[in-house]
């Protein structure tokens, strides 16, 4: 993935934040900390963005964003209920405002029925806001896959500081 290619989305983010005078905080499954990579390729990013997760296994994800183990059990890594507790937990362990979640099955293996390769959660959650949750099937490898799911999320974030 070239992070680069990202630089006019993270640069309209970096704007939008800084008028407001917020700090970004991501949580990253399957795409292993490239939203963090993307927001932090730029210059001045200390600014805005806050700190990353990268939270691969279910482990992390109970440690780190306090996501409740039952949860996972329950529904799978893979989920809406999993994705939402992410972000929010993303918010709860940091100083950030505005929070993105991201957990996948970026392939070529881990497909279970119903979850094919291709399948993303994303959820938004902010201080003091409901939290958004929504599906993606992205098509391609592994690398393409992951591509995606960064361009759709630095997209939802763009479009929530509208």
């Amino acid at each position: 993935m070239v992070v680069s290619s990202f630089e006019p989305a993270v640069l309209a983010l970096a704007e939008r934040l800084r008028a407001r005078g917020q700090r970004l905080a991501t949580a990253e499954s399957c795409t292993g900390g490239l939203i963090a990579a993307a927001c932090t390729s730029v210059a001045g990013s200390s600014d805005w963005f806050e700190r990353g997760f990268v939270t691969y296994s279910n482990e992390a994800k109970v440690e780190s964003l306090g996501v409740p183990a039952p949860l996972i059990a329950a529904h799978g890594a893979v989920s809406e209920p999993v994705v939402c507790a992410m972000a929010e937990g993303a918010l709860v362990h940091s100083r950030a405002d505005q929070a993105v979640a991201v957990t996948g099955i970026a392939g070529p293996g881990g497909a279970v029925p119903g979850k094919p390769v291709g399948t993303v959660w994303l959820a938004l959650a902010q201080r003091g806001g409901a939290t958004q949750a929504w599906r993606c099937r992205f098509d391609g490898d592994r690398t393409a896959v992951r591509e995606q799911t960064v361009a759709e999320a630095l997209r939802a974030l763009l479009d929530a500081l509208r």
